[in-house]
């Protein structure tokens, strides 16, 4: 698979939480419309590298998104530049209904989905539009999560466990839900434990260990070499 400039090109990149060094000179891309895993066991700096590029770390280095560089703007200006983060906590407005969740963001792009469009791409959350989000189920408040991103015009996702503790008939809806966003070109950088979903849905795989990146391999590459999960993730 072929793919023009990266979407998202990291250098050099280091992270903090107090004085404990998290990350260690991370240099990943993602090419436009790739989807890209970060693999690795538990505190390995996968969660860190998501909260990295969108600044909710102190963090050093180079971060540009198709070309701009972002390592010193504040969190408040990156979302109009076609990024979305949905972390691990989902981060939904509780109290609030799936439609006032749905209605309450600013839209920066053509390229939003009308309310109307999520409601076709997630028939759940239309008959739970008035649902607070507190009466949602974790699948429900999964696909709240991503629908709030996708309705701000996002097209570079970066998604953190989107399947932790799920159903596995809600999971095969959110990759179900992801192949449909990337077959539309959507970019995305995917935290995930399940690598037997990532594996169907990512192009290629950074394997990372003790807040380094200890690999870099195609689907191809790693269905050659099994050994390297057993060795970083213990699979």
């Amino acid at each position: 698979m072929t793919h023009s400039s990266p979407a998202l090109q990291i250098e050099s990149l280091n992270a903090w939480y107090g004085d404990s060094h998290v990350l260690d000179n991370i240099a990943l891309h993602v090419s436009e419309g790739e989807t890209v895993t970060l693999l690795g066991r538990n505190g390995a700096g996968k969660t860190t590298t998501l909260r990295s590029i969108v600044g909710l770390v102190r963090r050093s280095g180079s971060i540009r998104l198709r070309g701009r560089e972002t390592i010193k703007s504040p969190i408040h200006k990156l979302a109009p530049l076609g990024i979305g983060y949905v972390p691990e906590e989902r981060g939904i407005f509780s109290t609030l209904s799936v439609e006032e969740n749905l209605r309450l963001l600013p839209q920066y792009a053509d390229s939003a989905f009308t309310v109307a469009e999520i409601y076709r791409l997630f028939p759940n959350l239309q008959e739970r539009r008035h649902s607070q989000g507190t009466k949602l189920s974790g699948g429900e408040q999964q696909m709240l999560a991503i629908a709030r991103v996708l309705r701000s015009g996002a097209r570079i996702l970066l998604l953190d466990e989107p399947t932790e503790g799920l159903a596995p008939v809600i999971v095969q809806e959110i990759g179900d839900l992801l192949k449909k966003l990337k077959s539309l070109g959507y970019t995305i950088l995917l935290v995930e434990q399940n690598f037997r979903f990532a594996k169907k849905l990512a192009d290629r795989f950074y394997v990372m260990e003790n807040g380094k990146l200890a690999e870099t391999l195609t689907l191809a590459e790693l269905n050659r070499q099994p050994d390297v999960l057993d060795r970083y993730l213990g699979v």
